[in-house]
């Protein structure tokens, strides 16, 4: 999911070729308040213009607290929109809230009712992390979890978030697994935070690589270069799915089984599951 500060343009077109899943028109942190209501302008016409696309459109709105929050989905919900990116969320109870208001905005656009998705930045205020269990069992617009450090650092009054290499202290790698253990609880995609510097694609591959490892299905981008790192990174090679398939076909030879052997090595239903997840994940192959 790439993010296009909501007033440019020129960024969001070239954003749409760059091979994102989702693009996020962003109405919060990169757009100053005096643009915030031509921004909104510029995502409704967008939204009418792109009706065909293989990306999914989505907009990360003003959060509660700074009275924003209706005038942005006023703008927004219309036919077109996928989904809403929801900031500095401190729990289930403002989903409830969000989709109650969605409910009338798609009522009144015309749209139907459950369509537009929600992904939500679950770890940004300290309220949130007592409230990461919340999220299960799932409202039915949830689709993803993701996280950050730096809102929650400043919230909390940190002078960092970050070690001198750039590596998160030890509260904020508490924050990341906290955030994908609550999106496996709740069964939804639990998102990677994004990569700050663009223009290192080297680190950029191993922090993507290490997500995948870890359970996360995707990761956030802020850079159009950024999206085939991050595509290659979380897509499962040919040895990888090959793999996969020698596990599923050694359990479908043996449906009884609880444990195979390949190669010498043992294999119980837990790996039969992810070889699964590893053959969903490449797609047609």
């Amino acid at each position: 999911m790439l993010f296009v500060p909501a007033d440019s343009e020129r960024k969001f077109e070239k954003a749409q070729g760059c091979g994102a899943d989702a693009l996020i028109l962003d109405l919060e942190d990169a757009v100053a308040a005096p643009l915030k209501a031509e921004a909104r302008s510029r995502v409704a016409t967008w939204l009418a213009q792109t009706d065909q696309r293989d990306w999914a459109f989505f907009v990360r709105i003003n959060p509660f607290e700074t009275g924003l929050t209706l005038a942005d989905l006023a703008a927004v919900v219309r036919p077109g929109l996928d989904g809403l990116v929801v900031p500095k969320a401190n729990g289930a109870e403002d989903i409830e809230r969000l989709g109650c208001y969605l409910d009338a905005f798609e009522t009144a656009a015309g749209m139907t009712l459950g369509s537009v998705k929600l992904v939500v930045v679950a770890t940004e205020t300290p309220q949130a992390m007592f409230r990461l269990g919340s999220y299960a069992p799932a409202h039915p617009r949830l689709a993803a979890l993701t996280w950050g450090g730096e809102d929650l650092s400043v919230a909390i009054g940190a002078v960092t978030p970050r070690q001198e290499d750039g590596r998160w202290t030890e509260p904020y790698r508490h924050v990341r697994s906290w955030c994908l253990f609550a999106a496996a609880a709740a069964r939804v995609a639990p998102l990677e935070t994004l990569y700050a510097d663009f223009r290192d694609s080297e680190g950029l591959a191993a922090m993507a690589q290490a997500a995948r490892r870890d359970g996360f299905t995707g990761q956030i981008a802020i850079h159009p270069d950024q999206v085939p790192v991050i595509n290659a990174s979380f897509t499962p090679s040919e040895a990888d799915v090959a793999h996969a398939r020698r596990v599923i076909a050694a359990f479908a030879a043996r449906p009884d089984a609880g444990t195979v052997g390949i190669d010498g090595k043992m294999y119980d239903r837990p790996h039969l599951t992810a070889a699964e997840k590893v053959l969903q994940a490449a797609g047609p192959h």
